[in-house]
């Protein structure tokens, strides 16, 4: 096990070695060390988890035209090409279908305990410090705007309307950033969410009174 793992961190770091900075290696390896923190309390496939961990983000469908289906795909082409079980396969390839929160906007009908622990992993590395980095790093990728009070924000996007959001960076805070705090699934996540939540809730504090001129 310990040689397939290495050859996925091999495999992830030639393949995202030019991804935009919010979605490469460092990104990846952060989400595998949340899902390796998480599994201490967990009882899950840690196998599982692990690989998932390091292939969720390995065809991104923000970065494919939305194709949803690249990624499972990508990952289990290489998974079999090293001799991974199929069964191994198939539930890494469902679960990466299935953990982003533009796949929780729609409907889900794959749900394990190994899904729950990388959803939460993933889901920590959107939120606190590095999250608000990742989410202005990407509006600028995007060319979107740091912030325009003219846009409101939109409440209960739907799927493919969160698909086709290009709000302000400011606006994806209460979109989805601000909303995952309480969609954690495991103790581990839920009690680390609190503190990087709260440094999101400063954060956007001082924003709005620097902008407006009152510090």
């Amino acid at each position: 096990m310990q040689e397939v793992i290495e050859k996925t961190v091999a495999f992830v770091q030639d393949r995202l070695q030019y991804a935009e900075s919010g979605h490469d290696w460092w990104h990846i390896q952060r989400v595998w060390n949340n899902t390796k923190l998480i599994l201490e309390t967990e009882d899950a496939d840690h196998f599982v988890c692990e690989l998932t961990a390091l292939l969720h983000d390995i065809a991104d469908s923000k970065f494919h035209n939305g194709d949803e289906s690249i990624g499972p795909r990508v990952a289990g082409e290489f998974l079999s090409s090293i001799g991974v079980d199929p069964e191994v396969i198939q539930h890494v390839q469902a679960i990466i279908l299935n953990m982003s929160y533009k796949a929780s906007l729609g409907d889900v009908h794959f749900h394990s305990k190994e899904l729950e622990i990388v959803q939460d992993a993933d889901r920590l590395d959107a939120i606190g410090a590095i999250g608000i980095a990742r989410a202005f790093n990407y509006g600028g990728y995007k060319n979107r705007d740091i912030y325009n009070p003219k846009i409101p924000v939109e409440t209960a996007l739907s799927k493919e309307a969160y698909k086709q959001t290009s709000s302000p960076t400011i606006n994806h805070f209460y979109e989805k950033l601000l909303l995952l705090k309480d969609k954690m699934n495991t103790p581990t996540a839920q009690k680390l969410a609190l503190g990087r939540h709260q440094y999101m809730e400063d954060f956007l504090t001082q924003f709005y009174e620097e902008w407006n001129g009152k510090k």
